[in-house]
């Protein structure tokens, strides 16, 4: 299972805010889930999607065009792709390894 860590950029927008692009592509997120075996966790700064590399890059595809289909003419998109294949890796056991190693070094 991959991971990818996805920003949309609107760019263009009436105002700074683009938190009604977020949530629309939120949105968007939720209803895939019931199509495509993804799982999703909105961030401060960026939205963190896991599944299988291609189904991801559908995904992202599909989020991308979010604010084109709201009316903006250009749209930044940021990717990162983390795709180890050597054992399964998901955001909660990402997060559970570093709560081990924490742990570890409080018992020193």
């Amino acid at each position: 299972m991959a991971i990818v860590d996805v920003t949309i950029i609107p760019i263009g927008t009436e105002t700074p805010s683009v938190s009604s692009y977020v949530a629309t592509i939120q949105e968007v997120l939720e209803d895939m889930t019931k199509t495509h075996d993804i799982t999703y966790q909105l961030t401060p700064m960026s939205t963190l999607i896991e599944g299988d590399v291609s189904t991801l890059l559908d995904v992202v595809k599909k989020i991308h065009e979010v604010p084109f289909e709201q009316g903006i003419d250009r749209v930044a998109t940021n990717i990162r792709i983390d795709d180890r294949r050597d054992q399964t890796s998901t955001l909660q056991s990402k997060l559970n390894s570093v709560a081990v190693k924490m742990k570890k070094e409080d018992d020193q």
